[in-house]
């Protein structure tokens, strides 16, 4: 089995380093971990962000399934990159799995961020703009994207004291991915 290792990791400082961990965890599992900066990109080139889609997309059309960090990203919700990516594969029936580090639930991670506040029965943020709660701790689109294609969504009860490299959500994905057939 060939999965794609999607999130926000390819832009911690030591990307490479924990894109190389999750592949050698997926090998002990006896699957292949497709890792996006495994693609040999030409980054001073003028069309490298191209190349780094080309690539990817690529990657995703020959792995049989995703696991996705959708550990929050720079804001309440996950890496938009890492969300296309998942529905980019749910959209081709492809196995879907995800975990995030972060078990809070979104509409409390918004109220981190401005004030939220109840009007009808319903949240609002600072602008007047809906907040979705449906008690789930990200985007129902996602949430039931795993449900319906893979597996719910992978949470720790608590967060983990390094959000970023504590891969025991990847590991239990993992689980989940090699316990059902592509």
């Amino acid at each position: 089995m060939r999965i794609y290792l999607a999130g926000p990791d390819v832009f911690l400082p030591d990307a490479v380093a924990i894109g190389r961990r999750k592949v050698e965890i997926c090998a002990r599992h006896g699957t292949t971990g497709l890792y996006p900066l495994d693609n040999l990109i030409d980054l001073a080139a003028p069309d490298a962000s191209l190349q780094i889609f080309r690539g990817n997309e690529a990657m995703m059309n020959e792995a049989d399934a995703i696991i996705a960090n959708l550990t929050p990203f720079r804001g309440p919700g996950a890496d938009a990159g890492t969300v296309y990516e998942l529905g980019y594969m749910a959209g081709r029936g492809k196995n879907c799995f995800a975990y995030s580090n972060d078990p809070t639930l979104y509409v409390d991670r918004v109220r981190e961020i401005t004030s939220v506040t109840a009007q009808d029965g319903r949240f609002t943020d600072a602008d007047g703009l809906t907040v979705e709660d449906f008690g789930q701790t990200d985007n129902l689109m996602m949430i039931h994207a795993l449900d319906l294609y893979g597996a719910p969504l992978v949470v720790p009860s608590r967060k983990p004291a390094d959000l970023w490299h504590d891969l025991a959500g990847f590991e239990a994905c993992l689980r989940l991915a090699t316990a059902t057939k592509p």
